[in-house]
């Protein structure tokens, strides 16, 4: 039997500082068009946009419900469009705007400087890793979830 561990819970920890730290860069660097939270679904469609809501929600981590009600603030924020797939008029796409389109480089920006903060003090092979270690937990959990 293993001894107590808390991966779980530091894991939680990082998730809270982290975004706490993120919020505050967003507020100093003055951009205003989107949340930490929201930053994770722009992040998403930045790397393929027109994705249904259903792979979104996956890809973000994020419950349907709750990603149902932040589309709503996006969209009405003009950030994103949903659209009806040609092929399935049943399946909603989401799809990026051209304002959100220009807000992928300060998002950059800020979350390299939240990897400089992330990653500070650790050496290439640390972070390799440590990623390999997260991913294998990732894959373990969706695993169990299935």
């Amino acid at each position: 039997m293993r001894s107590k561990t808390n991966g779980g819970f530091l894991i939680s920890q990082i998730k809270q500082v982290s975004g706490r730290i993120f919020e505050r860069l967003l507020a100093r660097a003055g951009v205003d068009a989107f949340n930490g939270a929201q930053g994770r679904i722009l992040y998403v469609l930045w790397q393929q946009d027109g994705i249904p809501i259903a792979e979104l929600a996956k890809k973000t981590g994020l419950a349907k419900t709750t990603l149902t009600s932040m589309l709503d603030r996006m969209e009405a924020a003009g950030l994103l469009s949903r659209i009806a797939d040609k092929a399935d008029r049943r399946q909603i796409r989401i799809s990026l705007t051209k304002q959100a389109r220009t807000l992928q480089g300060e998002y950059d920006a800020l979350s390299g400087r939240m990897s400089e903060i992330f990653y500070a003090d650790m050496t290439d092979d640390e972070i390799g890793t440590f990623e390999n270690t997260l991913r294998r937990i990732l894959r373990n959990l969706e695993e169990s979830e299935i």
